[in-house]
């Protein structure tokens, strides 16, 4: 995806250890914690950061963690992400603010006491002149920071600190990233969408497949997630980003029980497309759930099923609008209705 940027924008910066970290960047205000899915709760602390950094005349960016510290502490448990390192960074960087610290959460970095994380890093290294955390947030050796503790360390240390309370949805019920990853799994996309005020994406490297779909009329560009992603197995209504151009389409997820019932792989079929698709990497939004995976007694049926899914799913783009003003810059990109044809995609898989 590209973003929207006013030309005096400055560029963003994304670092990845503190000896990386730019000198731009230095004296600004930082949002710290995880936000995988950069949700509307994560949301709520950028605006607060870029509120912050505007008062005060400062640069305002992220700092966030990798590998997930409950990846870290508990590695043999599965773990859906949300947001890889890259898409987060796509997140940050369309919502407006002008970088991304990642620092790599280890062994000597858990060890760290909550104090040496607030004085050698925030305060020396970083120069911070405010924080924003949510309410949750903890740090330090034993998670022993708290919210408060950064609050009162930084009134000793002179920098600001500003605690983002729990954000509901229109419901009532306070907006998770643990209730995004549920509702995808149950194949509830457009609430996990609504969750997020934005359309989750997933994004991977076209590979070799075995063709069937061409054979069938419908030539897919077949995309292996993550083993430890939980999407509901089945058919979606998609958009798709291929070479900085939106396109339209219809996508499978699962193991393809009409054929072979094989591996996991995204299906990605892209309407009114042809060219060339393998070893390009493809961003994939989900935009509906249409319906479960099934097998048929026949390529027919299928072929005829397919045909109705396709439909469903034109319908659906076509009533699309942008979720909030965050979503319409993850999209500030031409569309292959608007744009010059482009070498893309014949994405031959199995469909």
């Amino acid at each position: 995806m590209s973003h929207s940027a006013e030309p005096a924008q400055k560029a963003f910066q994304l670092a990845t250890s503190l000896d990386e970290f730019p000198d731009t960047l230095k004296g600004g205000v930082v949002g710290i914690g995880n936000f995988d899915g950069v949700h509307r709760g994560h949301q709520a602390v950028l605006e607060r950061v870029m509120e912050e950094a505007a008062s005060l005349g400062v640069p305002g960016y992220l700092m966030t963690f990798e590998p997930h510290p409950r990846a870290f502490f508990t590695p043999q448990k599965p773990f859906f992400r949300l947001t890889p390192p890259h898409a987060k960074a796509e997140i940050v960087q369309a919502f407006g603010l002008d970088g991304m610290l990642i620092l790599p959460f280890d062994a000597a970095f858990a060890a760290r006491e909550a104090s040496e994380f607030v004085e050698d890093i925030l305060a020396r290294r970083l120069g911070i002149v405010h924080a924003v955390t949510g309410y949750d947030f903890h740090f330090g050796r034993k998670r022993a920071g708290s919210p408060d503790y950064l609050r009162s360390s930084g009134e000793a240390l002179g920098f600001g600190v500003s605690i983002v309370e729990r954000v509901h949805d229109e419901g009532g019920q306070t907006i998770s990233s643990s209730r995004i990853r549920d509702a995808i799994a149950k194949g509830e996309t457009v609430e996990a969408n609504a969750l997020l005020g934005y359309r989750w994406f997933v994004e991977g490297t076209v590979q070799d497949g075995d063709k069937r779909g061409r054979e069938l009329g419908y030539p897919t560009a077949n995309i292996a997630l993550d083993p430890d992603c939980e999407i509901a197995h089945g058919i979606y209504a998609v958009r798709v980003v291929i070479d900085g151009v939106l396109h339209d389409g219809v996508a499978n997820y699962g193991r393809r029980p009409t054929f072979d019932n094989g591996a996991v792989v995204l299906e990605v079929h892209v309407f009114d497309f042809k060219g060339d698709l393998y070893g390009k990497t493809l961003e994939v939004s989900l935009v509906s759930y249409l319906r479960g995976e099934e097998k048929f007694d026949s390529i027919e049926a299928l072929i005829a099923q397919m045909d109705i899914d396709s439909a469903q799913a034109r319908a659906a783009i076509a009533s699309l609008r942008p979720l909030s003003p965050l979503d319409r810059a993850l999209y500030d990109i031409p569309h292959a209705q608007d744009a010059p044809t482009r070498n893309a995609a014949d994405g031959e898989g199995n469909a």
